[in-house]
């Protein structure tokens, strides 16, 4: 059954997605666009109408707020934080969100394009949903589950809270982040002002997982500088910058090393971006693992190969810079066993199965441990993200709400 009613946490989440919220990798300002900040204000203004008094957004585009503790304890103030803008991959402009009531187990046809159909083959997690309710977008656009399900879930959290004076917690810090799609969710977010002491992104896949490890993560770009003459004057002369280009990525191995060959622990090098003419060329790349040793030899071992294809053309030149982006959260998790703990034991309080898992990418915890806030990443039911075929249960996001108030608790009782 499709329709476009629905109540409680799945109409606040039908909401947030039909709020544009795309970021854009080569936009120079902060937030990349402008557009995310329409959602923080929604964001501000419930906040304020659910008593929060100092919600508030600052000029970057962040969101920060806080849930006053009710409890006697000297308790650890904790943070959770979603990031509120869509991949650039496909586009958020439009959503039109669908709600599938009581879902039976078949294929999922997005009715604003036939074509596109969410098979269980495809997506074999949709057979351990039967029964629940499945939001999806129409057909034409990615849904925005990634993030505004964890945006919708610790709003939520705000009014199960405020409506529960039972439930006894310490003071809890809200940040909602832009631009996390692009490597940029943290790049000017005030630690100090922020002022908590442990943090959990909510940026997690299936029901019950759990990631207190993600990725290391350098990008490297080459640029190579050929010989420019005109084509009809070229013999012995020209050297082509995209020839040269060609060749290098084409000396990358087709069975190994690369997001298409790998799975697990494996990490890989992966070409990303090209763009030039035949005077200079620029690649791109992304260099993954988990072990952030294992960087630097991918990264010589990319430097080896460009030698190799420039080798042959001692008139032309290359180059290349290598950028940090992220390191593997576990590094400092490992530092705070309390936070982990915590949360695995959340997870089970709520009744639910746990699985942990490595996140083969990064979240903004990746980088927020590194900045002070121990950070590792909870569920929502997001899946399939970046694209058309993206969904996710109405009953995953209640779980993960149910898992937050159990860590707030947690939280308060070991205070």
């Amino acid at each position: 059954m499709l329709t476009g009613q629905a109540s409680g946490i799945a109409d606040r989440f039908f909401r947030y997605v039909q709020t544009d919220t795309q970021s854009d990798p080569s936009s120079k300002t902060q937030p990349s666009t402008e557009k995310q900040k329409n959602l923080a204000r929604i964001l501000v203004e419930e906040l304020r109408v659910a008593g929060i008094t100092d919600a508030e957004l600052d000029e970057f585009g962040y969101v920060y707020a806080t849930i006053p503790s009710n409890s006697s304890r000297s308790v650890p103030v904790i943070c959770f934080c979603a990031h509120m803008d869509t991949a650039p991959d496909c586009s958020g402009t439009g959503v039109r969100p669908i709600l599938h009531k009581n879902y039976d187990g078949s294929d999922l046809v997005l009715p604003d394009d036939p074509e596109q159909i969410i098979s269980t083959r495809d997506h074999p997690y949709l057979l351990e949903k039967i029964g629940d309710d499945i939001i999806t977008a129409s057909g034409k656009t990615l849904l925005g589950a990634d993030d505004k399900a964890g945006v919708t879930i610790i709003m939520e959290l705000v009014d199960r809270l405020r409506e529960n004076p039972d439930i006894k917690h310490g003071k809890i810090r809200i940040l909602f982040t832009p631009d996390e799609e692009i490597g940029r969710g943290v790049n000017k977010v005030n630690i100090s002002r922020l002022g908590a002491d442990f943090g959990y992104t909510l940026d997690g896949a299936e029901l019950g997982s759990f990631e207190e490890e993600t990725f290391s993560a350098d990008g490297m770009k080459f640029i190579f500088h050929g010989v420019a003459a005109h084509p009809g004057h070229a013999k012995d002369k020209l050297v082509n910058a995209i020839k040269l280009a060609s060749a290098f990525i084409d000396s990358l191995p087709d069975d190994e090393l690369s997001p298409e060959t790998t799975e697990g622990r494996y990490g890989f090098v992966h070409p990303v971006r090209i763009e030039g003419n035949a005077e200079k060329v620029s690649v791109e790349f992304i260099i993954r693992d988990f072990m952030t040793s294992k960087l630097k030899p991918y990264e010589e071992y990319l430097i080896d190969k460009a030698e190799t294809v420039m080798g042959a053309f001692p008139s032309a030149r290359y180059e290349y810079e290598v950028k940090e982006q992220y390191r593997n959260m576990k590094e400092v998790l490992e530092k705070h066993p309390q936070v982990s703990e915590y949360a695995r034991e959340a997870i089970q309080r709520a009744g639910i199965e746990l699985k942990e898992s490595a996140a083969r990418g990064g979240t903004d915890g990746s980088r927020l441990s590194f900045m002070g806030l121990p950070c590792p990443n909870i569920f929502t039911g997001e899946m399939a993200f970046h694209g058309k075929h993206e969904y996710v249960s109405v009953q995953d996001m209640e779980k993960s709400l149910e898992t937050l108030v159990k860590l707030c608790e947690i939280w308060e009782e070991r205070g």
